[in-house]
């Protein structure tokens, strides 16, 4: 959307520039229409099911090392924390998952459990089921109402 001259002081209004504004205002309404594709639902177990726009919503992805050439044996848990830098007004719905970063199968044969999720932070037990050397990491993608 091109950006519209700010007129001089003084200056005469004429159906021209009239015409300038009227069409930014459309184009603006236009491109923030209430399309159902524009919308996010969060569910959360705090404030149940709301729908908000999706400029409205924020997203926070990161990594987390969790062993780093490591031996576990089965049965073997490690808890890590992560923090969000900025609060959520309740707690995100967390997802993580399992990063592999060797060949080993000790690495492949593991379970995340999310143990804990606050609006600033969230831990992760990561369980390992056999015996070996494990470098793994967890990646997680927290979805909220920002603070």
């Amino acid at each position: 959307m091109a950006k519209i001259p700010l007129p001089d002081r003084g200056q005469p209004l004429d159906v021209t520039y009239l015409y300038q504004i009227t069409n930014a205002v459309n184009e603006l309404a236009d491109s923030i229409s209430t399309a159902t594709g524009k919308y996010a639902t969060i569910d959360s177990r705090v404030a149940g099911k709301q729908n908000f726009k999706i400029p409205d919503i924020r997203i926070f992805a990161g990594y987390v090392d969790v062993a780093n050439a490591v031996n576990v044996s089965p049965e073997t848990t490690i808890e890590k924390s992560v923090d969000f830098g900025s609060a959520f007004k309740y707690p995100p719905i967390v997802v993580p998952g399992v990063v592999n970063n060797n060949t080993q199968s000790a690495g492949n044969d593991t379970s995340v459990v999310v143990s804990s999720v606050t609006t600033t932070s969230a831990s992760f037990r990561v369980k390992f089921n056999i015996s070996g050397e494990v470098s793994v990491g967890v990646n997680y993608l927290a979805v909220g109402v920002p603070a």
